[in-house]
């Protein structure tokens, strides 16, 4: 078939997909957008090659034959999120699991469709991406009420409607509906600056529901890397030489601590206690998460990163040094010291 399968999400991993469609379809490439699609594909041991781009991004760099895949949390979900890459490309192939269902977008490559679906057994179906978009405003569908919504990796609020429109006009992000606002959540988003809402990454939902996987220890000695609120950076930071992670928020040390679990690489957390539950928890042995009694975790966190030295000759001497600091404004939460 001489097909490259682009896969969306750890979802397709932890469910089978992808090794089920690598024997139907036996693509000459698998290419994985996602970051905790790549923690899943990385536990899975399939033969595939990782990217740190998004799916749009990765299909519109092939030529020849290429198809998503994807396993949205709802066939709804998946299917909006197909239209949404689809509305960025000239015509998708997209398989979408959930509903076992081959969409056909735009102006696609109609005989790679009926291919795909004549050998999956999935219903084809065509459809045509609308591509509305209003500057400077942005909507994310397929919420579920009561769950997370994310721009850039960071919670901002939670969903109240299926859709959540955001505004990005007077030099500032709001929700204009749909959401109940995490204030602390948008302080942080903004801290980097004004996002381009028609270009950030914008989802709902957890961001994986299989549990981490434990790895093989990294070294005991070596660079701390600093991850501040931004867990989708992740593997940009965690490259040789790295002994630990010094995460900094709820939710970042829990995608750190579930990432860096199959890693092998411990996690120094820094929270204060407001986690959205988007990923379930794991740590690697030799990781402490502290919650902070006084102030928040972003400025504790910030003085941990000026004040400390990021290069230790051990990550437990500096893990002792560092309670040792903070002593009488954290407490322990996690201690994973003993193994």
């Amino acid at each position: 078939m001489n097909l490259v399968m682009v896969v969306h999400g750890p979802e397709a991993f932890d469910a089978g997909d992808v090794g089920r469609l690598i024997g139907l379809l036996s693509p000459r490439q698998v290419l994985v957008a996602g970051v905790m699609a790549r923690t899943a594909a990385e536990e899975s041991g399939l033969p595939v090659t990782c990217t740190d781009e998004r799916p749009s991004v990765v299909l519109a760099a092939l030529a020849g034959r290429s198809c998503l895949v994807n396993r949205g949390k709802t066939p709804e979900s998946g299917r909006i999120f197909g239209e949404i890459v689809a509305g960025r490309l000239r015509g998708l192939v997209h398989v979408e699991t959930s509903s076992r269902t081959v969409y056909c977008w735009d102006h696609a490559d109609r005989a790679l469709a009926e291919e795909i679906a004549q050998l999956t057994g999935y219903a084809l179906v065509p459809g045509m991406s609308t591509g509305d978009r209003r500057e400077g405003v942005r909507e994310v569908r397929g919420c579920i009420p009561g769950e997370a919504v994310f721009v850039n990796g960071i919670v901002i609020g939670t969903a109240t409607d299926e859709t959540v429109v955001l505004s990005g006009e007077g030099g500032t992000v709001r929700a204009v509906s749909g959401l109940d606002e995490k204030p602390h959540g948008l302080e942080k988003l903004l801290r980097a600056g004004l996002p381009d809402l028609g270009a950030a990454w914008c989802k709902s939902g957890p961001v994986r529901s299989a549990p981490p996987r434990q790895g093989a220890r990294v070294s005991r000695a070596g660079r701390v890397a600093v991850i501040d609120h931004c867990g989708h950076t992740l593997y940009q930071e965690i490259g040789e030489g790295v002994c630990g992670v010094l995460a900094v928020g709820d939710d970042t040390t829990a995608v750190c601590g579930h990432i860096c679990s199959h890693a092998g690489i411990p996690v120094f957390g820094v929270v204060d206690g407001d986690a959205d539950a988007i990923v379930e928890p794991g740590y690697a042995p030799g990781s402490v998460v502290v919650e902070v009694t006084r102030g928040r975790d972003d400025d504790l966190g910030r003085e941990l990163a000026a004040v400390r030295d990021l290069d230790p000759a051990c990550w437990e001497e500096w893990v002792e040094e560092t309670l040792r600091i903070l002593a009488g404004r954290v407490r322990v939460v996690v201690d994973r010291r003993g193994g």
